[in-house]
């Protein structure tokens, strides 16, 4: 048997009424998760529990199979394991993303205009943070650039209980009621203060501002934690598997659930990415003799942090037709197979941000194409709530998917 979980990050969302009061999901041209829907098992999963953040850390720990109560240390470890960062007991990794804010004079009274610093370019911003690690860190602080706008500061005895706010949940907002609170704060903004002038006049900076783009005028902390300890995702499910990701945060959990890490040329986390190519990836590591794929696409989320609708939908299209359609196709030469595809979490293009409300998942195995014509159905929130089982529990749809044979 073959397993293959395809997650569309941030996928799920409100009704709009610039859609006729549709979600994309239910707008998109999506033929592929329609059949699915159409032969298969569709429902609400729960991936964010009571108390919890929405991240994509809670919300891909839970769809693994792992309870959060139980497995949960913070993002930024995660994202730590996959970059090679080995974080000692008392380090405390942050994450530490370069934004866009507006230019105020005084540091606090300014407006997060852009969570990715439009979406700022891998080489230029390993430049930035290498400058801020020159300038900045010390043998307790260190920065260690990441991709595009997502990079790491580890601090040696740092705080845990600091309260941080992710930056894409404030997008247009003032910064000033959501700056670090709490124990370590003062350090934390005293450097973020500090990024903004270092920044302000750095090489980088002035040639994107020149060809119209976006400059990186700060770095913001969120996400912390320390070093994670997950169950292998053999020892649970007696299967070897691989994760496919263009984010650290998705990679870092897979190496820690100790799954192999495919990277694809081309994976961006954005909606130019090479969607193709991670059909391919993933069908390659089945025929490799692996038994579980887990694919993940940040392109819907971007979207959704990004306010933008026609995105969104595109991106929801080219997983139904590139992600699902290719591996579907591929699927066809193994003897049995089961395919699950869902979002993990709400991105409300409404909000700009994460939700924790239910998710739609759709789940459906080889034999299931064998049975007569069925009444068509749609892949979408509506569908699942009106004709499917919800699962409270988010980790435990995992086990139904694998076990439920």
């Amino acid at each position: 048997m073959k397993y293959v979980v395809i997650l569309g990050d941030g996928m799920a969302d409100y009704p709009i009424g610039e859609l006729g009061g549709k979600t994309p999901l239910q707008y998109a041209h999506t033929p592929n998760m329609d059949l699915l829907a159409t032969y298969g098992e569709i429902g609400l999963v729960k991936t964010v529990p009571p108390g919890f953040p929405p991240g994509s850390d809670v919300a891909n720990l839970a769809v693994l199979g792992y309870d959060p109560g139980v497995y949960y240390s913070g993002r930024s470890p995660l994202e730590a394991v996959s970059m090679g960062i080995q974080l000692a007991d008392d380090e405390v990794a942050f994450r530490c993303n370069l934004v866009t804010l507006s230019d105020e004079e005084d540091y606090q009274d300014k407006i997060m205009l852009d969570y990715s610093a439009g979406e700022i370019d891998t080489a230029g911003a390993a430049l930035l943070i290498n400058e801020l690690q020159s300038k900045l860190g010390r043998p307790e602080l260190r920065f260690f650039p990441g991709i595009s706008y997502r990079h790491l500061m580890v601090w040696q005895g740092g705080q845990t209980e600091c309260v941080l706010t992710p930056p894409h949940d404030i997008s247009d907002r003032k910064i000033t009621s959501h700056l670090p609170a709490g124990p370590g704060a003062e350090v934390l903004i005293d450097l973020m203060r500090k990024s903004a002038e270092i920044l302000k006049d750095h090489p980088v900076n002035l040639n994107r501002t020149a060809r119209g783009m976006r400059p990186a005028t700060s770095i913001w902390f969120w996400g912390q934690g320390k070093k994670p300890s997950l169950t292998s995702f053999y020892k649970k499910y007696g299967l070897t598997g691989s994760v496919i990701s263009a984010v650290d945060l998705i990679r870092g959990l897979g190496l820690c659930a100790g799954l192999e890490v495919v990277l694809v040329e081309g994976a961006t986390g954005n909606i130019h990415t090479n969607f193709a190519g991670k059909a391919r990836a993933a069908l390659d590591e089945l025929r490799r003799g692996k038994d579980f794929v887990y694919v993940h696409v940040e392109a819907p989320d971007e979207a959704g942090h990004q306010g933008d609708l026609p995105i969104k939908i595109k991106a929801i299209e080219e997983i139904d037709e590139k992600v699902l359609g290719i591996i579907l196709k591929g699927l066809a030469e193994f003897a049995d197979y089961r395919i699950m595809v869902l979002p993990d979490h709400p991105t409300p293009l409404s909000l700009k941000t994460h939700t924790a409300e239910p998710v739609p998942y759709v789940m459906m195995k080889r034999g299931q194409l064998l049975q007569p014509d069925m009444p068509p159905r749609t892949y979408n929130e509506e569908t699942a709530a009106l004709e499917g089982t919800l699962f409270p529990e988010g980790h435990l749809l995992m086990n139904h998917f694998i076990k439920n044979k």
